[in-house]
């Protein structure tokens, strides 16, 4: 048990907890920039290396590639070395890789770099989900922690501006350049303000524990320590086979089968969008703003997600999200639309698709102890990351095979459900 732990969880948060969960909030902005400036600079990279789709393609794969490595190897170190440290490695690799991008001159040294990069977004996503949570009262535990997903697209929307207005006159190096100075003042500001949480200090008691968990419990507001709490006896499993022992063992199968699900429509649909709005009639100046109206939705999305968890549970809240997301889904697929429906469509696919995805976040927090969360949350986003792949390349192959738009919507829709009714199949698991 964490010192204090209930009246951290029952006392308004402190003005440290609030700077630490905006902390995050700005690390998931930072994330979304380092994602989506390849994607706003992959024409004119295309241009002045001369490359295929094939060739752009496996850039964006090696960042996802990245990703993927990073969620399940350096995710989980934050559950043995502390959530600080993980944050300063990630984000060394993301601010390396960027800022070097911007100087590089071959192909392969950028496939690296993206690579690099991935390996960093990957590590730092699911340690900001387990920040947030530890670092949140009970009251506003799930809101904050699906805050944090919100700060992606809200990073996705400041980019696709500023890569608008900048790539045109600067060109695409310039984009990779502020991107990589923005993420190495996230470095400074995360060494100076982040601190390890409560329940890793408490349960590793790592050198000068006492002084460091008194520290943190003074910005908290909360009454000081005279003694370490005793450390169990019983010598602690690998967070890694931890996920796989009673009382996780079927949780963590559930949450694997709904974030793989997940991440295969949402990652079709992010990739595919804009081109089916176009095909659909959507003029080109016009179409180019429809990643914007997808992001601004499931900036929305998120943080009403949040809220509503508060009061209906995460369970109630993940699975009306992926049914409202389900027949949005087929209306767009199956009905004849006006340039404004498609845009309206488009924005509450950003609501309830990406909404109700992040709405995974805070139910794998919830799920799995301090001890062995921020492992939780790697393995399960990095098995997720396996279905962001598939799904586009998937999506890409049944259309050139002939399927009608109606067709390919209703069947990528379908994984929605899968991922909704599997949240809901949680019942009785923590607090959900």
């Amino acid at each position: 048990m964490i010192p204090s732990q209930q009246n951290i969880d029952q006392s308004p948060m402190s003005s440290f907890q609030v700077i630490i969960v905006a902390l995050c909030f700005i690390l998931n902005m930072n994330d979304g920039i380092d994602v989506l400036v390849v994607s706003f600079s992959s024409t004119e990279i295309s241009q002045e290396w001369h490359l295929s789709k094939t060739a752009m393609g496996y850039i964006f794969s090696a960042g996802l590639a990245g990703m993927t490595l990073g969620a399940f190897f350096l995710a989980p170190y934050a559950d043995v070395i502390g959530r600080k440290k993980v944050f300063i490695m990630a984000l060394s690799f993301i601010s390396g890789g960027m800022l070097l991008v911007s100087v590089c001159r071959h192909y392969e040294q950028l496939l690296l770099l993206r690579l690099l990069t991935g390996i960093g977004i990957g590590g730092i996503l699911p340690t900001m989900a387990a920040t947030a949570a530890e670092f949140s009262n009970e009251k506003y535990r799930d809101f904050n922690v699906g805050l944090v997903q919100a700060g992606w697209p809200a990073g996705a929307i400041l980019t696709g501006f500023f890569c608008n207005y900048a790539i045109p006159l600067w060109g695409w190096r310039y984009a990779f350049l502020i991107a990589g100075i923005v993420s190495a003042l996230m470095l400074v500001a995360v060494s100076i303000f982040m601190s390890d949480s409560l329940a890793f200090l408490v349960q590793k008691q790592p050198k000068n524990a006492l002084q460091r968990i008194n520290l943190v419990l003074r910005k908290m507001q909360q009454l000081p320590l005279t003694a370490l709490p005793p450390q169990s006896e019983k010598k602690p499993q690998a967070p890694f086979k931890a996920l796989f022992q009673p009382p996780y063992t079927t949780a963590t199968f559930r949450l694997w089968i709904a974030v793989f699900f997940g991440f295969l429509t949402l990652y079709t649909l992010m990739s595919w969008v804009p081109t089916i709005a176009k095909e659909a009639g959507l003029p080109f100046a016009m179409a180019t703003y429809v990643g914007i109206a997808l992001n601004v939705g499931a900036t929305l999305g998120t943080t009403s997600m949040g809220l509503l968890a508060g009061k209906l549970g995460l369970r109630q809240t993940v699975l009306g999200f992926m049914l409202c997301a389900f027949v949005v889904m087929l209306v767009y697929g199956n009905v004849t639309l006006s340039t404004h429906f498609i845009f309206v469509l488009i924005f509450l696919i950003g609501i309830f698709v990406q909404g109700g995805f992040n709405g995974m976040y805070p139910t794998i927090a919830r799920v799995y102890p301090p001890q062995i969360r921020a492992t939780g949350l790697g393995f399960a986003i990095g098995i997720g990351r396996f279905g962001a792949i598939l799904g586009p390349t998937l999506f890409g192959s049944l259309s050139d095979a002939g399927l009608p738009i109606a067709v390919l919507f209703s069947v990528f829709s379908v994984p929605l459900l899968i991922t909704g009714f599997s949240v809901w199949g949680l019942k009785g698991t923590t607090d959900l």
